[in-house]
C-alpha cells in the first residue's frame, strides 16, 4: 500500500489533539492546551476557529512538516444532523452545519471546519469520521414513553466503533459480523448493543438518560426532576449544569477522578464506596439490558475509557456480566487512531467517503410528533 500522510484534529473544550499518521502509523500526537482566558474572549464556538488553526500550524511548524506533503485532514466531526456511521466528505453543508452547531454546540464542532480549512488551503480532500450524532438506532429503541419526546443516540460512536473493529481483528472477524457490546466511560458513559456492525442501541449520554457517571446524572425520577424545575430554586441553566456536567460523581463526591475516590475509599470513606458501586451497579445492569436487545448473541463486552484503567471495576463487571460474554478491557481512547484509519480507508479505496445529506435517518411517518 502507498504510504499516506494524514493529519488528524480532535478539538476539546481546552485543547486541540493534533497527530500526523503516515497510514496507521503516528509521527507524532501533539496535546496543545489552550488558556481558558483566550477561548473565552470568543463569543461563539466557531470564533475559535482562526485561533486554533494558528496553533495547529504552529505545531507543524515546529515539527518541520511541509503541509504539502499531507494527503489528507480529518477532524472530529460534530454539529451536523444524525447520520449513520462512517467516514464523511467534509461538504459545503456539512462545514455550515458544522459552524451554526445545527445539532450540537461543542468543541467538537471545530474538527471538520479545521480539516475542511486546512484541505481548501492545500488543495486536499478534508473529512470528519463517526461524529457524536452517529444514529443507527432501531425504530423500537427511538420510543421513549411520551410521543413528544424522541429517544437520540448521543454516543461516544468515534471510539466506541474504533475499539469494536479492534476486538473483531482480534478474534480474526469483521466488525460487520460480530455482536458486541461496548461501554466508553470517560466524564461521560455510553453502553452499546453493536449488532453487525451497527449501534442499534444505547443510552443517550447527551440527554443524560442509563446509568449515571462521573460528569452526568443519567436517569433520574422524572417526577422529582419536575419538582425541582418548578421550586423556584434553579434556573433552566442549573438544572442542565446538574444534569450534563456536575451530575453523577462530581454532584455526589466533589470530583470526576475514580482514583480520587479509590484513594478515599482506602482512608475508610463509606460513602464514596457506596456511590462508586452505585455506579458500577447501574452501568452492569445497562449491559445487561443491552445483552437482551442482542437476544443474547454476544461475542464480547467491550470496556473503554479513562474509567476501565480500574481493574476493580473490570473485575467487578467479569463477576457480573462475565455470564453473558466474555469481558474484555481496552481502556483509554484511540480516537486520533480511528480518525486517520477513517481517512485512510478511503484513501486506500477500501471504502467510499459517504455524502453528508443532512436528513435525518428517523422516519418523520412514525415520530412526526417528537419536538425535543
Amino acid at each position: 500500500m502507498k504510504t499516506y500522510r494524514i493529519l488528524a484534529i480532535n478539538p476539546g473544550s481546552t485543547s486541540t489533539k493534533v497527530a500526523l499518521f503516515e497510514n496507521e502509523m503516528a509521527v507524532f500526537n501533539v496535546n496543545i492546551e489552550h488558556d481558558a482566558g483566550e477561548l473565552n474572549q470568543f463569543p461563539e464556538v466557531s470564533d475559535q476557529k482562526p485561533y486554533r488553526l494558528e496553533k495547529i500550524k504552529e505545531v507543524l511548524r515546529e515539527h518541520g512538516v511541509d503541509f504539502e506533503t499531507i494527503d489528507a485532514y480529518v477532524g472530529r466531526g460534530g454539529g451536523q444532523e444524525a447520520l449513520e456511521g462512517g467516514t464523511y466528505r467534509v461538504s459545503d453543508l456539512a462545514y455550515e452545519h458544522a459552524r451554526i452547531g445545527y445539532r450540537l454546540v461543542h468543541p467538537c464542532i471545530l474538527g471538520s471546519q479545521l480539516a475542511r480549512d486546512l484541505g481548501d488551503q492545500y488543495g486536499k480532500p478534508s473529512f470528519f469520521v463517526n461524529p457524536p450524532c452517529v444514529d443507527e438506532l432501531i425504530d423500537e429503541a427511538r420510543v421513549s414513553g411520551m410521543k413528544e419526546i424522541l429517544r437520540r443516540q448521543n454516543v461516544h460512536a468515534l471510539n466506541q466503533k474504533e475499539v469494536a473493529k479492534r476486538y473483531a481483528k482480534s478474534i480474526g472477524k469483521r466488525y460487520e459480523d460480530t455482536n458486541l457490546i461496548v461501554c466508553h466511560i470517560g466524564g461521560g458513559l455510553s453502553v452499546t448493543a453493536h449488532r453487525k456492525g451497527r449501534m442499534v442501541d444505547t443510552n443517550d449520554c447527551l440527554g443524560s438518560s442509563g446509568p449515571f457517571s462521573p460528569t452526568r446524572s443519567g436517569d433520574v425520577s422524572a417526577i422529582g426532576l419536575l419538582r425541582m424545575c418548578f421550586s423556584g430554586k434553579y434556573t433552566e441553566k442549573e438544572i442542565y449544569n446538574k444534569i450534563t456536567k456536575n451530575g453523577g460523581l462530581v454532584d455526589y463526591l466533589g470530583t470526576n477522578d475514580v482514583r480520587e475516590v479509590r484513594a478515599r475509599i482506602a482512608k475508610g470513606d463509606k460513602y464514596a464506596e457506596l456511590i462508586l458501586a452505585a455506579m458500577f451497579h447501574q452501568i452492569k445492569k445497562e449491559i445487561g439490558a443491552m445483552s437482551a436487545v442482542l437476544e443474547g448473541d454476544v461475542q464480547a463486552i467491550v470496556l473503554s475509557g479513562g474509567v476501565s484503567y480500574d481493574e476493580k471495576f473490570v473485575e467487578s463487571v467479569r463477576k457480573s456480566c462475565g455470564f453473558i460474554a466474555p469481558v474484555v478491557a481496552m481502556p483509554g481512547e484511540f480516537e486520533m487512531e480511528a480518525l486517520a484509519r477513517g481517512a485512510l480507508a478511503v484513501l486506500a479505496g477500501e471504502e467510499e467517503a459517504k455524502e453528508y445529506t443532512g436528513i435525518s435517518p428517523v422516519n418523520p411517518e412514525l415520530f412526526g410528533d417528537a419536538i425535543w
